[in-house]
């Protein structure tokens, strides 16, 4: 139970209004109405008061996991603690409020960056099959390439525009990934109630992306059903292209703002043994050595429509990369 919730129920038991609990405490209704929605946080002085109104401790207020008759217990110190750790980051609501306002509103351009990544050879692909098709229009080989190599080009480098605009709105928030976080008091419940109320979209573009993913290779197969030497299956497989970066969209948007919760909360990917994990070069060499690969393969072979597999398989391999180079590092 988080502060706003712990106003509001100690409130409706002892049987006041807002405006009663406001005149008690000498602030206004709207103050009040503020705290029990989250939207900010009372002043210490003002929780020493409800404390004394509300005849609970302020341990009881502040900490989310405390009931009103549970004894306050020190933690007791693991051996781990003795030694030295990295410097605590503390983040003040405000702080918190901003990094997961900032992380929403570049999740859809940093997605919109790598969807482009994935589309970039589908023009290069169409005016290929153009150069080849027969009693059509047609254009030269050479200027089919050019002009598809130069779409190309220019698709890659609006997504690294993308991602080095959006991406550098984030760069003052970069110790996240790195440092230990300390959330100021309520802080921690706040972030959680945004969290819980963005849960049920995450799970839902999750199911949708991954859908999308496994099912663009229906347009293909359709294609080459209806006209196997045709242009049918290059366009079967420019629309695999899209339904692909469409749900690689959705899947990278949701992940970006769901591991926005997780930096302040320091769960799933980003605990602070996984941070001391991430600091080490292992995931800037893993994925330089990948993306080399993709495209140093898709140069050579020209084949964009089986390359891209790359990305997927590296994507569950990475896990067991990180965690037998974790085991050697501990040897």
């Amino acid at each position: 139970m988080i502060l706003a919730d712990k106003i509001t129920n100690l409130r409706k038991k002892a049987g006041w209004s807002q405006e009663e609990l406001a005149n008690q405490l000498g602030v206004s209704r709207q103050s009040v109405s503020k705290w029990e929605s989250g939207a900010s946080i009372p002043d210490l002085d003002k929780i020493l008061r409800l404390s004394q109104i509300f005849e609970v401790s302020t341990d009881y207020l502040l900490r989310d996991d405390l009931e009103p008759d549970l004894p306050q217990v020190e933690p007791e110190l693991s051996p781990a603690s003795s030694t030295p750790q990295a410097p605590v980051q503390r983040i003040t609501l405000e702080e918190a409020n901003t990094y997961l306002d900032t992380v929403r509103g570049v999740a859809s351009k940093i997605a919109l960056g790598v969807a482009l990544c994935i589309l970039s050879p589908t023009v290069l692909m169409y005016l290929g099959g153009l150069s080849s098709e027969e009693g059509r229009f047609t254009l030269s080989e050479p200027l089919a390439g050019g002009v598809g190599i130069l779409v190309m080009l220019a698709l890659v480098s609006a997504a690294a525009a993308l991602f080095l605009f959006f991406g550098s709105r984030l760069s003052p928030y970069e110790h996240l990934d790195s440092q230990p976080v300390e959330l100021a008091y309520g802080v921690d419940g706040v972030v959680k109630k945004r969290q819980a109320e963005y849960q049920p979209t995450h799970l839902m573009l999750l199911v949708v992306g991954i859908t999308l993913c496994i099912l663009s290779l229906a347009p293909l197969m359709v294609a080459v059903a209806i006209d196997e030497d045709g242009m049918a299956p290059i366009l079967g497989i420019i629309l695999m292209f899209v339904v692909v970066a469409v749900g690689v969209f959705l899947l990278v948007r949701t992940c970006i703002i769901a591991g926005s919760f997780q930096r302040l909360l320091e769960t799933g990917d980003y605990t602070r043994e996984h941070k001391r994990e991430e600091n080490s070069s292992l995931a800037t060499i893993y994925w330089g050595l990948v993306t080399a690969l993709y495209l140093g393969w898709s140069f050579w072979t020209m084949a964009w429509d089986r390359t891209w597999i790359v990305w997927p398989v590296a994507a569950v391999l990475y896990a067991p990369v990180r965690s037998v180079a974790g085991l050697l590092s501990k040897k």
